[in-house]
């Protein structure tokens, strides 16, 4: 039975709801609600101008009503007069189809008609940096081999320990922080759960993260590569799928290869089958390229993929399966929407089901080092543009995802391109001024 909000907020002594929804470029779009107002809230939604956020709206559309999912509702725990619940997008009483959580709810609907329970959980990484986010925050991270420096992450320890004294109190089962592999930068873990509540959880984290940084001083970003030679911030995702009951994985097989069941292997297989189109949503910046085709880091790897290849518990490849009945994704990177990111891997893990599809050939070798030895293997996109075309071009992930959604964000996100395209950059004054 869905929470009464007014009831929860009167328990909790919550004052304000923020009724919040993420629209198709990742931003958390809110209004601030006063408890006295939920009730009316959670019945009718609270009201946006759906063309003033990254949805594809005009001016003359009707109001877009974000109607309050009560059991999202998380009290802040930095502030916890104040609760955010994540909304359902309406218009004229119907679900906005292009909006991000509505496509995620969508599809999770279709693996329950296949008796599937999609369970995931993400790593997402981060940098902390000055306020003006143009280096990092700590002076004394220098090292050559950043990662897991327990002194870096001890200078850091108010931030990190008070996000996950926040995530434990949440009941999020926070189990590991750690320094990543460049300098600035942490990654915070928390258990998999059901993919919606992954995608509202990471959607909370960024926000919650962000806000903790705010108040040391600090300024945290989820941008893929913010600094050139340094490594780039990756979200992976480990993916299970489940009966129903979610009682018994559905991926794992002890007679297989690496436990992995035959129906593990077509829902890889799907997820390998549309991995250039998977692109456009789990890398969807400009900046995600700089990433996932980058040149050595000063650490000495990217930790990113480049190719489209499987494998065990090996770092170097787009997908690894680390240990039975489940897989590890490689490829989404800090800047993949909370929502989209889980729904475009339940679109392709589902065709790949549906059409038996066969992940190919495992590869163990180190990609880094003999990436050049595999032959037929697809490379990743090389920028924004391609891996929209490579969307564009998949008819069944944009029929999956939804056609009304697709077109809306190949839209929008083709006019980032062009936007970008069109600037004058410090490069071409550098590099032509004197052609």
């Amino acid at each position: 039975m869905a929470r009464d909000l007014t009831k929860w907020a009167k328990e909790k002594g919550v004052k304000y709801f923020m009724i919040s929804y993420t629209d198709l470029f990742g931003g958390q779009r809110a209004k601030l609600v006063p408890t006295q107002a939920i009730a009316e809230m959670s019945q009718d939604g609270a009201g946006f101008a759906g063309f003033a956020t990254w949805l594809d709206l005009t001016p003359a559309h009707p109001d877009m009503m974000a109607v309050p999912d009560p059991d999202s509702a998380i009290q802040l725990p930095w502030k916890p007069e104040v609760a955010w619940v994540a909304a359902r997008a309406t218009m004229e009483n119907k679900l906005l189809a292009q909006a991000p959580r509505n496509v995620l709810e969508r599809l999770i609907g279709e693996a329950a008609k296949e008796g599937l329970r999609v369970k995931t959980g993400v790593e997402p990484e981060f940098f902390l940096l000055t306020p003006e986010g143009t280096q990092i925050s700590d002076p004394y991270d220098t090292a050559e081999k950043p990662c897991y420096d327990q002194q870096a992450v001890m200078r850091r320890y108010d931030v990190i320990s008070e996000v996950c004294d926040y995530m434990l109190e949440l009941g999020w089962e926070a189990y590991q922080n750690d320094h990543e592999d460049a300098i600035g930068q942490f990654e915070m873990n928390w258990k998999y759960d059901d993919a919606l509540q992954t995608a509202d959880k990471h959607s909370f984290f960024k926000f919650m993260m962000k806000s903790v940084a705010e108040k040391h001083g600090f300024r945290a970003t989820f941008m893929p590569k913010p600094f050139k030679g340094l490594t780039g911030s990756g979200c992976h995702a480990h993916i299970s799928v489940w009966t129903l009951d979610g009682k018994s994985n559905a991926f794992s097989d002890p007679s297989k290869e690496l436990s992995l069941s035959d129906q593990g292997r077509t829902f890889l297989g799907g997820i390998m089958k549309h991995a250039s189109a998977l692109a456009a949503i789990c890398n969807p910046t400009v900046n995600s390229y700089k990433r996932i085709n980058a040149p050595r880091t000063s650490s000495g790897a990217t930790w990113a993929p480049n190719t489209v290849t499987w494998t065990g518990n090996n770092r170097t490849h787009m997908v690894r399966v680390p240990g039975p009945g489940r897989f590890e994704l490689r490829l989404p990177d800090g800047a993949a929407n909370p929502y989209l990111l889980q729904a475009v891997i339940i679109a392709a893990g589902l065709d790949g089901v549906r059409t038996k599809a066969d992940p190919g050939k495992r590869h163990d070798i180190d990609m880094y080092q003999q990436g050049h030895l595999v032959k037929g293997a697809p490379k990743l996109p090389l920028n924004l543009l391609d891996a929209l075309r490579e969307y564009d071009k998949d008819k069944t992930l944009k029929a999956m995802m939804g056609e009304e959604f697709s077109s809306a964000y190949i839209k929008l996100k083709t006019r980032e391109w062009n936007s970008y395209a069109s600037h004058f950059s410090a490069w071409e004054h550098e590099n032509t001024l004197d052609i």
